[in-house]
């Protein structure tokens, strides 16, 4: 209740609690889900025995526990506090006593990262009710006589206009009934096409992102739940899915593909001398090239489960991602961007129509994975709106 007071009741009605133990040390306090976050690191508070410190170990714990699943330049909100033995932390490090010095670091680190994951992932698919809020306000209707922000027009509302002119005839008078009873004449009826259509073979109730009834725009699925809809943005879904089964499946090597013929791929030769150097860990990852001439590689197999992928712009991401690192750390360490970087090349792109089985299969699919509320960059994969959130819309 106190931490709803001063950072606000969103974050309360958005946060995770966290509480954990190790060593003698324990850990407790609030961190916001993944879809609630800032630009900044303004609202993240750490308390060590009580005392307030500002420390880059703890920022620097915190990020890596959201790296599956915020972006980079996004920031948890958070309030955590930590109890371990005085004689465990030093708190004399800093003139303002805003860092410490932990005697064991990693058994810290370890016990914030782990804590947080562990929080995230027993939240399912929790989302933040922020974004449905911004949703809802995005469908409220104008004031009748008000004109739409200046640059807000879309080519929706534009067409929209253009038919009404175009299409719409003035109401002639109608004798009798008036018009209401003329303009809905036969409504009461289905029509033809409706009655010919057959029933929907998917349940909406059992299932947490229900059933799919649409795909809009060749990217936007909706589904009907028991109490509301949800809109899933089918690439960043299938991108998490993937790229959960990459880290799953490096454990004990990925299935790869051969091609039947060898794709070559031309960069700098800095590029490929990149790539080669890590040849033999990619090959675990189901990516097997070798060199082709000092500023090529001929790609030879790659990961089954990515399916029909660009071999170039794969490869051409994953120089850029490894010459980033600016050698910090071999690849073992930097893996899961490895595997994020692929996922997003073997994921249902933006554009591909999906038939009804197959939507339903990726809503099934991402009630079965951990993380599956946001992609690997951050962005959420689904929005949910309760039907009496959409009810209020239309004054109900």
């Amino acid at each position: 209740e106190r931490l709803g007071d001063v950072l606000g009741r969103e974050f309360a009605d958005n946060a995770l609690s966290i509480e954990a133990a190790r060593e003698g040390v324990r850990l407790t306090g609030l961190t916001s889900l993944p879809t609630y976050h800032r630009g900044n690191a303004q609202l993240q508070f750490f308390y060590v025995n009580g005392r307030p410190v500002r420390d880059k170990q703890l920022l620097g714990a915190v990020r890596g526990a959201y790296a599956d699943t915020l972006a980079r330049n996004r920031f948890p909100v958070l309030a955590l506090f930590i109890e371990l033995d005085p004689h465990q932390v030093d708190v004399n490090v800093h003139p303002a006593k805003a860092d410490v010095r932990f005697r064991d670091p990693g058994l810290v680190r370890g016990l914030v990262v782990g804590a947080i994951r562990q929080a995230i992932a027993g939240e399912g698919l929790r989302g933040s009710g922020e974004r449905a809020r911004s949703t809802l306000d995005a469908f409220r209707t104008q004031p009748a006589g008000s004109s739409p922000p200046a640059g807000r027009t879309s080519a929706a509302s534009a067409n929209y206009d253009w038919r009404q002119s175009a299409y719409a005839p003035d109401p002639a008078p109608v004798s009798g009934g008036g018009f209401a009873e003329a303009a809905f004449a036969g409504f009461d009826a289905p029509s033809a096409e409706a009655a010919r259509a057959p029933e929907v073979p998917e349940p909406a109730t059992g299932h947490p992102l229900g059933a799919a009834r649409a795909q809009i725009h060749e990217n936007y699925i909706i589904a009907q739940t028991e109490n509301g809809l949800v809109i899933v943005d089918q690439h960043a879904a299938h991108e998490r899915l993937v790229y959960e089964a990459l880290k799953k499946g490096m454990e004990k090597g990925v299935a790869s593909q051969i091609l039947l013929i060898p794709e070559i791929v031309e960069m700098t030769q800095e590029e490929a001398g990149r790539l080669m150097e890590h040849a033999e860990a990619f090959a675990a990852l189901g990516l097997v090239f070798e060199s082709f001439g000092p500023g090529a590689v001929a790609v030879r197999e790659t990961p089954a489960m990515l399916g029909e992928v660009d071999a170039r712009g794969l490869m051409r991401d994953l120089a850029d991602e490894i010459g980033e690192w600016e050698g910090a750390g071999g690849l073992k360490s930097r893996l899961d961007a490895v595997a994020s970087t692929m996922a997003c090349h073997g994921s249902v792109r933006s554009g591909r129509l999906m038939k009804p089985d197959e939507m339903n299969a990726l809503l099934r699919q991402m009630e079965a994975t951990p993380n599956s509320g946001q992609c690997n960059h951050g962005r959420p994969t689904f929005i949910e709106l309760q039907l009496k959130d959409i009810e209020r819309l239309f004054g109900r």
